[in-house]
């Protein structure tokens, strides 16, 4: 086939009706060419059936035959001299919504007939009357959706009240007294948001990827610490199984022993009575030949030699009575409740310090809090009271009234755990407190105040409230452990070498950071001085030589 002459329009190849290059060309009688698509969607719609060009009326509906000629020179006029008239639509443009096959690029979008048009199809909005008062723009993608659907024209303007797209006719109906800006100004401010917030995102991304391994990594704990609950609670189970099987071979073997007794008792009885029977029957037998004798001399005499009947008991009285057991199991069971509490508060204790000792930190003792006559060493481990007020400088951290010490660690969140070794003391405090305590002076040593410490003298050992919780003086108290869980409002204390727990002070309040504080108090020895603590008469008791050192651990 010869090639297209590059010089012909698309007209030369167009159909009449939809102004496109041919699709499946046809031929009519008459000799007029149109779409296969296109004549019959027109005769369709008509009664008689006739030409579009020549108005040639037929008395029946023609059967039109595909032009081959005419397919041929359509399809290779759209693969050549179309293709250079006019670009392909390239990724991110607007395509033509008129063409078949290779979609062009859109040059104009008419948002009458909401249709966006390649430069060919655009033609009739450049020629027809009727189509020339469209409103032609850039060319838009989507156009439904760019329209109003109240008023069907564009949506040009923004709503600032109602953060929304709106069109000329809204801002005089429905947004009449709303502020409103064009798209592209909003665009902008918007976009400068946006870039914020892609500023910020990345930001947030690593926050959240954080919170991620900081939720794995309490999971991981849990685990952990699920584990060892487990297994201090498999050991505890197994201590418990054993006691309740030694109750339960105690039992036994009461039920055992008293059947033996009363075995042992019907066993002997028996024997007695069988020994009885044997002699009575040894003693018929020498008197029933004696019965029948009928010779008076010699009854007489056999009778005097007869040997004295055996001694026998009443049996009418002696009988043996079944063991009882009432109230045996009861007791045993009773038995069983209490040396099971005891053994469970027991092993209870001691696995709940194992599990809080988990919690174990690295404190050391703060000089800058420290009363004057406080002696701390050097790695901040120990205090005693050195029995002579120090000239120190003013600090507003300083304890000065009584000998207390604060740690320079505190925690606001979380758990922690310390232990202090008071072996051989007389008497000390030790527990935590807020940072807003009162430090110069004294308000009391409670909770309310902003302590929660533990004290031991002579009088005993008290947990310090309103009114004063005295505890069990505990023999042989070396070592001290206090844990606190800050955030259910928690603080206990142990004693270590024993396991056991001392007392726990529950539902407080924390919101400040806490403080481990320690107080070796004032060691009496036989002198004393006598100094001047804000106007008060404060009394000073020297050091002897007994050990007066309260250690961390």
């Amino acid at each position: 086939m010869a090639s297209a002459n590059t010089s012909w329009s698309e007209e030369n190849f167009s159909c009449p009706i939809c102004l496109d290059v041919f699709s499946s060309p046809v031929s009519t009688p008459c000799g007029h060419n149109f779409c296969g698509t296109c004549i019959n969607k027109s005769w369709d719609e008509q009664v008689q059936c006739k030409c579009p060009i020549c108005n040639q009326i037929f008395d029946t509906r023609p059967d039109p035959q595909v032009n081959i000629f005419v397919s041929e020179m359509a399809d290779l006029f759209r693969t050549t001299v179309r293709a250079k008239e006019q670009p392909c639509v390239e990724p991110g443009e607007v395509p033509c919504d008129v063409c078949t096959g290779t979609q062009l690029k859109a040059v104009k979008s008419c948002l009458v007939c909401l249709i966006s048009y390649c430069q060919t199809h655009l033609e009739p909005h450049q020629r027809v009357a009727g189509l020339k008062k469209h409103r032609l723009v850039e060319p838009m993608d989507r156009l439904e959706d760019r329209m109003c659907k109240k008023h069907d024209r564009l949506l040009e303007l923004f709503c600032q009240t109602e953060q929304e797209c709106v069109c000329q006719y809204c801002t005089e109906t429905d947004h009449k007294f709303h502020p409103v800006v064009p798209l592209k100004e909003e665009y902008e401010v918007k976009t400068a948001l946006l870039e914020k917030i892609e500023a910020e995102v990345p930001q947030m991304i690593q926050e959240r990827k954080l919170k991620i391994k900081e939720i794995k990594a309490t999971v991981k704990l849990s685990n952990k610490d699920a584990d060892g609950v487990i297994a201090d609670g498999g050991q505890v189970f197994t201590a418990l199984m054993r006691r309740v099987e030694k109750c339960r071979d105690d039992f036994n073997q009461t039920v055992k022993e008293r059947l033996k007794t009363t075995e042992k008792q019907a066993e002997d009885l028996i024997k007695e009575l069988e020994q009885e029977i044997e002699d009575l029957t040894n003693r018929s037998s020498e008197v029933k030949p004696l019965s029948h004798t009928k010779d008076h001399l010699h009854f007489l005499r056999a009778f005097r030699s007869l040997k004295d009947p055996p001694p026998t008991r009443d049996w009418t009285t002696v009988e043996v009575r079944p063991p009882s057991y009432v109230g045996t199991l009861m007791r045993s069971l009773h038995q069983l409740e209490e040396t099971l509490n005891m053994e469970m508060k027991k092993l209870c204790e001691a696995a709940e310090l194992k599990r809080v000792q988990q919690y174990e930190v690295d404190v050391t003792l703060d000089p800058d809090t420290a009363h004057p006559c406080l002696i701390l060493s050097e790695d901040g481990k120990q205090v005693h009271d050195g029995g002579v007020w120090k000239e120190l400088p003013d600090n507003p951290k300083r304890l000065t009234l009584y000998p207390f010490v604060l740690t320079r660690q505190s925690f606001s969140s979380g758990r922690f755990y310390f232990e202090v070794q008071v072996k051989d003391k007389t008497e000390w405090w030790l527990g935590v407190a807020r940072e807003s305590m009162n430090r110069p002076g004294w308000a009391g040593w409670t909770p309310e105040t902003g302590y929660w410490t533990l004290n031991y003298n002579k009088d005993g050992l008290v947990f310090s409230d309103t009114p004063v919780v005295r505890l069990p003086l505990r023999a042989g108290l070396q070592k001290v452990g206090v844990f606190v869980d800050y955030d259910e409002g928690l603080v206990s204390f142990y004693d270590v070498k024993a396991r056991v727990h001392i007392y726990s002070a529950t539902g407080c309040t924390f919101t400040e950071p806490l403080f481990p504080i320690l107080s070796p108090w004032y060691h009496e020895g036989e002198s004393k001085q006598a100094a001047d603590v804000n106007g008060l008469t404060h009394v000073l008791y020297f050091k002897d030589a007994l050990n007066t050192t309260l250690r961390f651990m």
